[in-house]
């Protein structure tokens, strides 16, 4: 079978969850088939065909690319038209966001072939996105919707983002949605002893420390963390492994909040770089906790990181992050009420002491924090192979290409 997975990211051009997900699910399931990888970006140098998926890069039209926010959404169809076109050799197209669904769809349309859509957030459920992309957001949302409701088959990453697809997109045949969970390479995702990364970036070892990775979006509840952070104790560090904003606004703000808080008091740190993946795991194979914030998370990717680093985590009890990390067991839950449709907390204030109390439990209990790092660990082990999740893909790929 010759499949093609339509991403907008992939190594090495990879800043959140859904790219990390191609990238492995591209490797296990290039043992099991024929895969062709096709991303935006700069060309990737060629594959070696026995190690893993061919690579095929695609840029936008010229007269779209660079332009402001508002033709952003323009500049993604363009790149998709092109991904559509060179699908004609393909048994089965599976795409990854709004960046890339609406190429699937398209292919589908132009060739005939099923299409697969991995939800991995949804529009209707970021309606902040209008702040990033302007005008753009209805034509990212028209994308999103347009191909959900069309695909032969829709993958959820966890059944908190089943029921949000149903909720969303009611004409959807709940028939059509399947739960397969996103991964974890636990063979890369484990403790570093080294400290070097640490020492580097100003970052104490021998004292306890908070650790946030992720971009700057409403959507990670960056803001709150900052909020929190006041009633953090003050024996933690907090380092912020933050970077990517996605507008100025959001940046402004964030760097605003930062130096308050540092004002405020010492020992934090914020890391504006996007790490390299190793980097990054010893910063979490270090920390006393690992902390999640967000507002909207249909699984969260980076706690399964963190657990397979052995760290404990707490985070906010929305979408799928509780169908990964255990109340109690292998970190920490703080309880979440939306206010709005934009997902912002009904009380911010009671939501930031709810997120700091929890850290201060852990911080001030580093054997219990341990306890629950090791039992982390052995969850992502046991609970998230990549190559189950391949496996079970593949099946769902048969499934549709047997009755096409």
């Amino acid at each position: 079978m010759r499949v093609g997975l339509l991403t907008r990211e992939y190594p090495p051009e990879v800043y959140g969850g859904a790219g990390v997900h191609v990238e492995y699910l591209a490797r296990e399931l290039a043992r099991l088939t024929d895969v062709t990888v096709h991303c935006f970006g700069a060309p990737r140098e060629a594959a070696d065909p026995d190690s893993g998926p061919t690579v095929v890069a695609h840029q936008p039209w010229e007269l779209l690319a660079g332009q402001d926010k508002h033709l952003a959404a323009l500049e993604t169809m363009s790149v998709d038209l092109t991904m559509a076109a060179v699908a004609g050799d393909l048994d089965l197209v599976h795409s990854h966001t709004w960046y890339a669904n609406f190429a699937g769809h398209l292919a589908k349309l132009t060739h005939g072939i099923p299409h697969v859509v991995t939800t991995h957030s949804l529009e209707p459920m970021r309606p902040w996105k209008a702040e990033q992309l302007g005008g753009g957001y209805a034509l990212s949302s028209f994308c999103e919707r347009t191909s959900i409701e069309a695909a032969d088959a829709v993958i959820a990453v966890s059944e908190g983002m089943r029921r949000d697809v149903l909720s969303a997109y009611p004409d959807v045949d709940p028939a059509k949605v399947h739960v397969v969970y996103n991964g974890i390479d636990t063979a890369e995702y484990r403790r570093d002893d080294a400290t070097g990364v640490l020492e580097r970036y100003g970052v104490d070892p021998a004292r306890p420390y908070v650790l946030f990775v992720g971009r700057i979006t409403r959507q990670k509840g960056l803001t709150h963390l900052i909020d929190a952070a006041a009633h953090l104790d003050p024996a933690a560090q907090l380092v912020l492994c933050a970077g990517a904003p996605d507008t100025r606004e959001i940046a402004a703000e964030i760097e605003e909040g930062f130096a308050e808080l540092s004002r405020q008091r010492g020992g934090v740190i914020w890391i504006r770089e996007m790490l390299a993946k190793p980097q990054v795991v010893q910063l979490l194979g270090h920390a006393t906790v690992f902390v999640c914030p967000s507002i909207y998370e249909p699984l969260g990717i980076v706690n399964l990181e963190a657990m397979a680093c052995g760290t404990a985590v707490v985070a906010t009890a929305t979408g799928g992050i509780p169908e990964v990390v255990v109340d109690g067991e292998t970190g920490l839950l703080v309880p979440f009420e939306p206010g709005d449709a934009a997902q912002n907390p009904a009380d911010p204030g009671r939501f930031a002491r709810d997120i700091a109390d929890r850290l201060n439990e852990l911080v001030a209990d580093p054997a219990r924090a341990d306890r629950m790092g090791d039992a982390g660990r052995e969850r992502a082990v046991q609970e998230f192979s990549w190559s189950a999740i391949a496996a079970e893909t593949l099946a769902l790929y048969e499934r549709l290409t047997a009755s096409a």
